[in-house]
């Protein structure tokens, strides 16, 4: 991720130190639940769980990836160096897309509740200023020529309306993506119960995989991803409105200019719409 685009919250959901910290949780829920079915000792289950307050060494892992080239050997790796002996107990009859593909869900849902977050309180400043202008006359313009008298408060309406729309269609896209799959190799359950999917599922605030192969199907994060890119388009179309506003010919609108701010370094007087072309820019 870019940092100067990043906030920490985001980034952190993407970490190495993150990743690892969901192989822990999906490798230790699912040993309790084949400690539970008799698979594997209960004191086994419980021993894993003294990893469970350790920051894990991402160098170290890295370091016998570069060995083993396979990096959920490499963690179990790491992880027993932790728990001990009785780390042999772990990953029974689970495959490595049981973790990947369950952690990568994990991380997308927790994303998408920060991106509807914000949503929430893009939507709630449309409102609010579509109500302060809702009297505000503007010209209206087709293909970019004055047409029709409108109001600014419509404009920020519209946009409200296409942003609601976004939103709902996250929402269901996190839905969609909210699976897990414990199912073992190519997904027929032949090493392991379905009892430990759900329990797994359950613990992470997910859902079992109806149906799963060696992986969870790829369409669920298809949508997830068009889903972003339709509320992106609807961004960019806002700013892109923004900017056309700002231009000095224009000047009906402009963003907020802090004090302090600086537009040019040749050019004192330049305002220059710098959040609206940052969100074009980041859109595409």
């Amino acid at each position: 991720m870019i940092p100067r685009y990043s906030r920490p919250e985001m980034v952190a959901i993407w970490s190495p130190e993150t990743k690892f910290r969901i192989w822990f949780e999906i490798e230790a829920h699912a040993a309790d639940a084949q400690a539970a079915l008799g698979v594997i000792p209960k004191s086994a289950a419980e021993a894993v769980w003294k990893a469970r307050d350790v920051e894990f060494d991402v160098g170290r892992i890295d370091a016998i990836e570069a060995v083993t080239r396979h990096d959920v050997i490499a963690f179990l790796t790491h992880l027993a160096e932790i728990v001990g002996e009785e780390a042999r107990f772990v990953h029974q009859g689970m495959t490595s897309s049981d973790v990947l593909d369950t952690c990568l869900n994990v991380q997308l849902t927790r994303a998408a509740d920060i991106l509807l977050a914000d949503l929430d309180a893009l939507l709630a400043a449309l409102k609010r200023r579509a109500f302060e202008h809702r009297d505000t006359v503007t010209i209206g313009r087709s293909h970019g020529i004055h047409a029709e008298p409108t109001t600014f408060g419509l404009k920020l309406a519209q946009a409200y309306a296409e942003f609601d729309r976004g939103r709902q269609r996250l929402v269901a896209a996190r839905a969609e993506v909210a699976t897990c799959a414990i199912s073992g190799a190519v997904g027929t359950f032949a090493n392991i119960d379905p009892a430990v999917e759900a329990h797994v599922a359950e613990m992470l605030g997910l859902r079992p995989e109806p149906v799963s192969t060696q992986v969870i199907p790829r369409d669920r994060h298809a949508v997830f991803f068009a889903t972003l890119g339709v509320i992106a388009s609807s961004m960019e179309r806002l700013a892109t409105e923004i900017r056309h506003l700002q231009r000095t010919e224009v000047l009906e609108a402009e963003e907020y200019f802090a004090p302090g701010q600086k537009g040019s370094s040749a050019m004192p007087h330049k305002r220059n719409p710098v959040l609206t072309e940052n969100l074009t820019g980041l859109a595409r």
